[in-house]
């Protein structure tokens, strides 16, 4: 049979798509459906998601079976976006789209846990804060794993969750609330500015063992920063001042979450709510 012949028996099909064939990716399975033919079988994917192509495209793996678990894991990449938007070349987390995740968490039945992963180099205060403080207000069990970096603003979210791990090679970087842009240089701006920075120290001095003047010291110190005043803590360093509470890794954090789920459910009686 010539190649021109076999596209012949199948008209107005071009190019011929041959019928799935059961391989180790589909499972055969019989259906009773009056409108196929009897004794046919039909197949079903096993575990294949419908958009790996885009996956592949964006994430560059192909994704894992999809598995129901009663921990969510939230990650805080980039910059913190706020109230204005930052330029496309910026990797941003928009606090407007973590909001609604945090808020459909808290009426989830099924999560009773949530991890949060944060490799950030700061951003926005406000946006920052209203995070932390959502975040802190979660009714359920919570988490928290620097990974990288957990820079500026990123220390509230990190401290806010029940417990806080990170990676022994991350760091966090101290330093008072700087503005970008145009200053009116009035006694009103200054006193904005360590309003603005008070409600970040007291909000961290509250949410973890680190004193207020431990925490003004580390924010205030010199000769570290190039050009600038702070401080850099790195895995341990953050422990030892008492900023977070243990240095690990995904599997201490993991392990730590399930422990306090399991609290959790003591305290409720067992039940889910």
């Amino acid at each position: 049979m010539s190649y021109y012949q076999f596209f012949e028996e199948v008209p107005g099909v071009f190019p011929y798509q041959p019928p799935n064939q059961p391989g180790p990716e589909t499972s055969p399975e019989r259906t009773d459906n009056p409108n196929c033919e009897p004794g046919t079988d039909r197949t079903r994917v096993a575990g294949k998601l419908k958009n790996n192509l885009e996956s592949v495209k964006e994430m560059g793996a192909t994704p894992i079976p999809e598995i129901k678990s009663n921990i969510h894991c939230l990650t805080i990449v980039g910059q913190i976006e706020g109230h204005l938007v930052l330029p496309p070349q910026n990797k941003t987390t928009k606090y407007e789209h973590l909001i609604p995740q945090l808020v459909a968490l808290e009426q989830s039945p099924e999560i009773e846990g949530v991890l949060i992963v944060l490799n950030t180099v700061g951003g926005d205060v406000e946006a920052g804060l209203a995070l932390a403080e959502i975040i802190t207000s979660l009714s359920k069990p919570t988490a928290s794993l620097v990974l990288g970096g957990g820079h500026s603003i990123g220390v509230p979210i990190a401290v806010a969750t029940d417990y806080s791990f990170i990676a022994e090679t991350a760091s966090m970087t101290i330093h008072p609330i700087r503005l970008t842009g145009l200053v009116i240089g009035v006694p009103q701006t200054y006193e904005y500015l360590d309003k603005m920075q008070d409600r970040v120290v007291r909000f961290i001095t509250a949410h973890s063992n680190v004193t207020e003047e431990k925490f003004r010291e580390l924010m205030f110190r010199t000769g570290e920063l190039a050009r600038d005043i702070g401080t850099v803590l790195i895995g341990q360093e953050a422990v030892d001042c008492g900023m977070i509470n243990e240095v690990g890794g995904m599997r201490q954090s993991m392990d730590k979450l399930r422990q306090l789920i399991d609290e959790w459910r003591a305290n409720n009686g067992g039940v889910r709510h």
